[in-house]
């Protein structure tokens, strides 16, 4: 005997996304060991961001940089944070067990608020970790009018 079962044509959406999601994720962004170019690709460094009552403050982790391979830009209200980790060739690709650090260029640019001042940006950079302070404007007091 047969069971009639409902067609439900969004749970076969949501399988074969599922489906296809696997086959991207697994079969072509997955670097090998092998291919120096794509091991060695893009990285994005992790970044927080946010308000304080006087500055805006992004923190960056950058492991294994050096502050002169760091460049911060700012144009039109956007803060451009670029550079480059290099590879570090000192060990034999044989003698590598697993390789996970990426390497390469990056450049992330986050929009600032409009009231900020772009003259009065600060930048540390200590293990690895780059901390950029925009001071904002002072705010203006209230001007207090006679009337005659």
């Amino acid at each position: 005997m047969m069971n009639l079962v409902r067609w439900s044509p969004g749970r076969e959406m949501n399988a074969l996304q599922n489906r296809l999601n696997h086959l991207f994720a697994d079969s072509f962004f997955q670097p090998s060991r092998s291919d120096d170019d794509l091991s060695l690709g893009t990285w994005h460094p992790v970044v927080d961001m946010y308000d304080e009552d006087d500055k805006v403050v992004i923190k960056a982790e950058l492991p294994g940089m050096d502050k002169k391979d760091i460049a911060i830009d700012v144009k039109d209200q956007v803060l451009t944070l670029s550079g480059e980790r290099t590879y570090d060739n000192e060990v034999k690709e044989e003698n590598y067990y697993r390789r996970e650090r990426a390497y390469g260029k990056f450049q992330r640019a986050f929009s600032l608020p409009a009231d900020v001042d772009s003259d009065k940006i600060k930048a540390d950079f200590k293990d690895g970790l780059l901390k950029i302070e925009v001071s904002k404007p002072e705010k203006q007091k209230p001007k207090e009018i006679t009337i005659h």
